[in-house]
């Protein structure tokens, strides 16, 4: 069945200036630089955006500002569902549905903690959506901070039969799982959007929905090509698959700063500052400057054996 919320679908980033503030005339390029290179729609108010250091009004703002922004041109999304208590994450869950977002996304681990099983889970759940509106279209976020919590074959496929939930941010970062749960979506609404850049290109041939990694903050477009394009040339679509692949190493180098490095250099906005990664990302990785020059390097060559297809 067709979904709604599936294909290209980064996560993204908040450029501040030096003072810690919010630089909205570089997030309205940035806005700009997805929608140019083939984004299906956008993930706003996630960790990425540094969502742990904003405040909910901040968290509300980047939202309303994405919608308006976009104008209906994609889908907006978005999070910032943060807080311990149910009670604090109604409040946000609601302050983010106002914005106008297309969907209100859910992070699974703020449902249960580490260790509380799949009562816990459900009975979260119920009381949130009991707080939102019934016809409020709903995702899940698999969000590694402040840890991980995959969800049970069980809960996806209740999440899936519930006619509920449009997407699932899926960080399982392994093939055979992803597999196994768009198995379990079949036939529902729910969409299997893999965020992990090793397994892009094999869970796009397995049927996974779409591509929220944090590399479409590089190169969407490439992801975009694959899933347009991959399975009909399938030996440049595997030798693209290889530069992903290394390309996204660079993830752990100062990530979600290493992309604003990227886009100062591009031109989108014009400081790196970060809540999340205050330190010196050329100083603690060392040569990340020039990974960085083969990364846009790499991905220009590989624009241009598309273009000569």
């Amino acid at each position: 069945m067709p979904h709604a919320m599936q294909g290209v679908f980064p996560v993204m980033i908040t450029p501040f200036r030096p003072d810690n503030t919010i630089d909205w005339d570089g997030y309205a390029r940035l806005i700009e630089w997805y929608l140019d290179n083939g984004s299906h729609g956008l993930f706003a108010v996630c960790q990425s955006s540094e969502m742990l250091f904003l405040s909910l009004e901040e968290r509300r703002e980047l939202a309303r500002f994405t919608v308006e922004r976009v104008a209906g041109r994609v889908p907006v999304v978005a999070s910032g569902h943060i807080s311990e208590s149910v009670l604090d994450q109604k409040s946000e869950l609601r302050a983010i549905a106002d914005t106008g977002v297309d969907a209100v996304v859910l992070v699974t681990n703020r449902l249960a903690a580490a260790g509380e099983d799949s009562s816990i889970f459900r009975s979260r759940m119920d009381a949130l959506l009991e707080a939102l509106p019934a016809d409020l279209m709903l995702g899940l976020y698999e969000c590694p901070a402040p840890y991980r919590r995959l969800l049970t074959d069980d809960e996806v496929s209740w999440c899936a039969h519930s006619g509920r939930f449009a997407f699932l941010k899926d960080v399982t970062c392994d093939l055979e799982h992803l597999k196994r749960r768009i198995a379990l979506v079949r036939g529902t609404p729910l969409a299997i959007n893999n965020a992990n850049a090793a397994i892009a290109w094999p869970a796009i041939q397995a049927g996974a929905h779409g591509f929220s990694g944090i590399m479409n903050n590089f190169h969407p477009d490439l992801y975009r090509w694959l899933i347009d394009y991959g399975k009909a040339h399938p030996g440049l679509a595997s030798e693209l698959d290889t530069f992903l692949v290394l390309a996204a190493m660079a993830e752990s180098m100062g990530y979600p700063k290493l992309a604003k490095h990227y886009h100062r250099r591009i031109g989108t906005f014009a400081d790196i500052h970060c809540r999340s990664v205050t330190y010196d990302i050329g100083e603690r990785h060392w040569a990340v400057e020039v990974v960085l020059d083969q990364i846009i390097a790499g991905a220009d060559r590989m624009r241009e054996r598309i273009q000569k297809l």
